[in-house]
């Protein structure tokens, strides 16, 4: 799993004030069971603690079980083996004010919608940045509404090489690249340290898993569908080399793997009163030139 950094001007897509999470709030984000199977943690345990045996002063530290794994490759395969898609989400984000640096929570919606190997849409609405994201194959577009503002570039054929060429082309990367990505299990396990199983709760009426998993600098939790279809239904990240250690948490639902799209949806059509501007490029720290 990729880090998000938590920085105000980290993954603008145009010389706009749009200041905080910008879009690192924008589709989903990324994922844990914080106990062992082996000890019984007591409720209010910690997910990122491994639970002490009692009368001694047991440390702490990583675990790696086979049955977290085994589970996000059963979302993997899920995901992986859609060939089309549509899901909402919904995110709270905590960034710092540009004021006091006190760090407040924004709230996002998304509408996404894949359709392999080469379309991707999203719409994004909120206290976040409003915008929408197109790939259609050929180009990406970004259009924020709010100004009348729209930027096009030229896009690699797959999602795959097109994730790899926005991040480097544009500094915009998207949260979501690892889940939509050809082969998500290989992508959240690079680097990977600590995986668990914390429970098996039931969210909004969906029996699921809740996994727990630790990265270089990322405490990250996802709760599966137990069930047949074994889609993602939250996620949770914490930043845990980030100052304040910034969270993030994604609702998904209305799941649609077999959604009637055409090409025509991911075409980019510029409203007749929209001004076109130029993508600005990531400098070498991540900063976009220009801000």
């Amino acid at each position: 799993m990729k880090k998000q950094q938590i920085a105000p001007t980290k993954k603008t897509f145009t010389n706009l004030p749009m200041w905080g999470a910008v879009l690192t709030a924008i589709i989903l984000a990324m994922p844990m069971r914080g106990y062992t199977h082996e000890t019984n943690a007591p409720p209010g345990a910690a997910a990122n603690q491994t639970p002490q045996a009692q009368g001694t002063n047991a440390q702490a530290g990583p675990v790696m079980e086979q049955a977290a794994l085994d589970e996000l490759k059963r979302m993997s395969a899920a995901l992986s083996g859609a060939k089309s898609f549509t899901c909402k989400t919904r995110s709270t984000t905590e960034v710092p004010a540009p004021k006091t640096g006190q760090f407040i929570t924004l709230i996002g919606n998304s509408e996404v919608a894949m359709l392999r190997p080469n379309k991707l849409k999203v719409q994004v609405a909120g206290e976040v940045p409003n915008f929408d994201f197109y790939y259609d194959g050929t180009n990406i577009a970004a259009y924020a509404p709010q100004n009348k503002v729209y930027s096009i570039a030229k896009a690699p054929g797959t999602i795959d090489e097109m994730f790899k060429n926005l991040e480097e082309k544009t500094g915009i990367e998207l949260p979501a690249a690892d889940l939509l990505s050809g082969d998500p299990y290989t992508e959240l396990t690079k680097n990977l340290t600590s995986a668990f199983v914390v429970d098996k709760p039931t969210l909004d009426g969906v029996p699921c898993v809740h996994l727990a998993f630790v990265s270089p600098g990322i405490h990250w939790q996802i709760w599966i569908d137990a069930g047949k279809s074994a889609l993602p239904q939250r996620f949770a990240v914490t930043y845990a080399d980030v100052p304040n250690f910034p969270r993030r948490m994604v609702d998904l639902s209305n799941w649609n793997l077999h959604p009637n799209l055409t090409d025509k949806d991911f075409v980019f059509q510029a409203p007749s009163d929209a001004k076109q501007i130029e993508f600005l490029a990531p400098t070498p720290t991540g900063r976009q030139k220009g801000r």
